[in-house]
């Protein structure tokens, strides 16, 4: 099973990193009402179970952090069940979830494309996924975009995929310092949903109302 890198920090983590309004209400309109079932791929400390349950959909959220699904289970009490799961390899059934939201994750999962591939199995004939996460072209090793205010400042190795821990786009005491991320370019994470067999909808790039450039991207897709 892959590392857990955010036991030990989820506390810190679920403190600092709660998602902006905007954030809940691009979830809120892609997402779309229930009835149904939702798959929360990736749920963290919880932050949008809440807001799944509400739209009317039967949750249930994985993760990999014990720690983090602690403290989704405190936040949620009874509205989702939570599972500790592989997102790569998901003891869920085939076509089981007729919408499936991953939220902030793609930077986390060592295999995305695995990852995809598991949600588009557990969808439904028709069921829709849909994603969140930090824009590739403005957050990663090559731009140091201090939390998405102001322009960023572009350096070398947007084409260095794969796993960083430091570079220009990294704090010493932020959170890739802490756990490292992902990085892959733009192309690269959007023909992960095509190879899929996904058919990508809705694609945008927010601008937050005292921002310049997108920090983050949302879309929804279609089997």
């Amino acid at each position: 099973m892959p590392i857990a890198r955010y036991d030990g920090v989820a506390a810190w983590y679920d403190e600092r990193f709660a998602p902006r309004p905007q954030v809940v209400d691009a979830v809120r309109r892609l997402a779309g009402e229930g009835p149904g079932r939702c798959l929360d791929l990736g749920c963290g400390t919880g932050f949008h179970l809440a807001t799944l349950h509400e739209l009317g959909w039967n949750v249930t959220g994985v993760d990999l952090s014990e720690d983090q699904l602690r403290i989704a289970r405190e936040r949620s009490g009874h509205i989702a069940e939570l599972l500790q799961a592989d997102a790569a390899e998901l003891p869920l059934a085939d076509g089981s979830f007729d919408l499936v939201l991953s939220a902030f994750t793609h930077t986390d999962f060592e295999d995305f494309d695995a990852v995809i591939r598991e949600a588009v199995r557990v969808l439904a004939p028709h069921g829709r996924l849909v994603y969140l996460g930090p824009h590739p072209c403005f957050v990663g090793p090559h731009s140091r975009f201090i939390e998405g205010k102001g322009v960023p400042e572009l350096h070398p190795g947007y084409d260095a995929t794969g796993r960083y821990t430091e570079g220009p786009g990294c704090s010493p005491i932020g959170i890739r310092a802490r756990v490292g991320a992902i990085h892959l370019r733009l192309g690269d994470f959007l023909q992960t949903f095509l190879a899929a067999g996904l058919r990508i909808d809705a694609f945008e790039e927010p601008i937050l109302p005292d921002r310049e450039y997108p920090h983050w991207i949302a879309l929804r897709a279609a089997r």
